[in-house]
């Protein structure tokens, strides 16, 4: 396994990472930042496989995604090409897969109860969980950027893509905010980092 991979993960965590890696044929690359996906896994045409992770992720959060596409290699390999992505047979995946790595050697004790609550019912992404995403944002190389949820209500803001937006109420769990120059409504998770104008 390439040492800088390594570089990314929890030093506790290399052992594991290289006997998971060990077992496939899984190239893993990492990537530049992409603002609508930490990672993802696809099958190549020449029988290998492959895994990109984004490389500005923090340890902590760069091994939960690196586990969560190698769970879905391994899902794919065991159950069939046929299942949900991110189905029963994925989460079973996952959860079996990282449950070696919950241990305090690993992540941080503060980080170790919000995780075993996540890993009960795992969703396709850790940003939807939103106080598990918000603790693992806490390892983050510091930004100028706010949360939604500290956005007061008809406050503007903008996104990566400098689109801005002015947020409304809340709903349930997430926040509706009005695109303003389409008038168009959209739903932000309350941890979506943005910049208030």
């Amino acid at each position: 396994m390439q040492t800088k991979l390594l570089d990314y993960i929890p030093s506790e965590a290399h052992a594991q990472v290289e006997a998971l890696l060990s077992q496939t044929n899984i190239v893993v690359k990492v990537k530049k930042e992409r603002k609508t996906k930490h990672g993802d896994y696809r099958p190549l045409p020449n029988g290998k496989h492959q895994i990109t992770v984004n490389g500005n992720l923090n340890p902590y959060r760069f091994l939960i995604t690196l586990v969560h596409e190698i769970a879905h290699f391994k899902a794919f390999d065991t159950y069939g090409r046929f299942i949900k992505p991110h189905g029963k047979e994925w989460k079973h995946t996952f959860q079996y897969l990282m449950l070696p790595f919950l241990r305090p050697e690993v992540f941080p004790v503060d980080l170790l109860p919000l995780l075993a609550k996540h890993f009960k019912n795992p969703k396709a992404s850790s940003d939807t969980d939103a106080t598990l995403a918000l603790a693992l944002k806490q390892f983050d190389e510091p930004n100028n950027k706010n949360y939604v949820f500290e956005v007061n209500f008809n406050q503007r803001f903008k996104l990566y893509n400098n689109r801005v937006f002015i947020r409304g109420n809340k709903r349930r769990k997430r926040f509706e905010c009005v695109e303003e120059n389409t008038g168009k409504i959209y739903l932000f998770n309350p941890n979506a980092e943005v910049e208030i104008l």
